[in-house]
């Protein structure tokens, strides 16, 4: 939303009221639930946590998913010691201050690492990131950086809530060399954040219980015969070369990417030929009248 969402008669709104008058004429279905505050301060960070365990579609039940799309640091602490205290899943996002990389990150307290886990070196050295921004300054803003990561992170809500194809954990994006990292990290056993080393105990606990599947190797069985008395073979009928002939030779390409099909090299015909001539259809056929 980073100065993007705004319409020129919403000038004087906040981006949460912006955001709730665009999205409701984008979908008037939709019910939405606006709170325009810092949810840094005590009070704020009290009701904002009430929200999460009980706001959800049904009344009094907590929220399915918590998406993060705030633009500073402390308000990122913020959403992770409340969804580390609740056991809420949520997914954090961002740009980063150059405007041409970005991440999305699937946090499952006890199971993945939170933002505490592995912060920021701006987090960990508990430097003030005010006094990163020099006055009247702002930070880099691309609308395609914002559009890709937005997208990257919606995508893998709906895998996530509707439950198909593979949910990423963290993946980055860099516009340079549009290279997209994958990875998955797990929750760091000294993280500072306290509910963050219970909620990992728990998930433990859980492990320990949850009975635990053999994989079952099944050997296939080899057919013997007893005996081969005139020495039968099943053999093919092409060999390795004729096969590599026909099918073609699959191009170098990276890990990861198959072709769907190759073009056979071109044979040349067997069998005789007529040679090419000039003379008609007519003549042709008179000539075999002759034979």
């Amino acid at each position: 939303m980073n100065r993007l969402f705004f319409q020129p008669h919403q000038a004087g709104l906040s981006k949460v009221e912006a955001a709730e008058h665009t999205l409701r004429n984008i979908n008037p279905d939709v019910t939405f639930e606006t709170h325009n505050y810092n949810i840094t301060t005590m009070e704020n960070f009290t009701h904002f946590m009430d929200r999460i365990s009980h706001g959800g579609l049904e009344e009094g039940k907590p929220v399915d998913l918590v998406l993060s799309c705030v633009d500073n640091f402390e308000a990122r602490m913020a959403i992770n010691t409340a969804c580390n205290e609740l056991g809420q899943i949520w997914m954090e996002s961002g740009v980063s201050e150059n405007a041409v990389s970005g991440h999305i990150q699937l946090i499952i307290p006890g199971e993945t690492a939170c933002f505490a886990c592995a912060p920021p070196l701006v987090v960990a050295a508990n430097i003030d990131e005010k006094t990163l921004k020099r006055e009247g300054v702002c930070a880099a803003s691309l609308p395609t950086t914002m559009g890709v990561v937005a997208g990257l992170l919606v995508q893998n809500v709906l895998k996530y809530l509707l439950q198909f194809g593979t949910v990423s954990y963290y993946l980055g994006y860099n516009a340079m060399q549009d290279f997209f990292p994958s990875m998955a990290m797990k929750a760091n056993p000294q993280c500072n954040d306290r509910y963050c080393r219970r909620q990992q105990e728990e998930y433990k606990k859980k492990e320990a219980e949850r009975p635990k599947v053999e994989v079952v190797q099944e050997e296939e069985e080899v057919v013997v015969h007893e005996d081969n008395e005139w020495g039968i073979e099943v053999v093919s009928e092409v060999t390795d070369a004729e096969l590599q002939a026909a099918s073609g030779t699959a191009p170098d390409l990276p890990e990861g990417i198959t072709v769907a099909y190759t073009i056979p090299a071109e044979t040349a015909a067997s069998g005789e030929t007529v040679e090419e001539t000039e003379q008609s259809l007519e003549e042709l056929m008179a000539q075999m009248r002759k034979l």
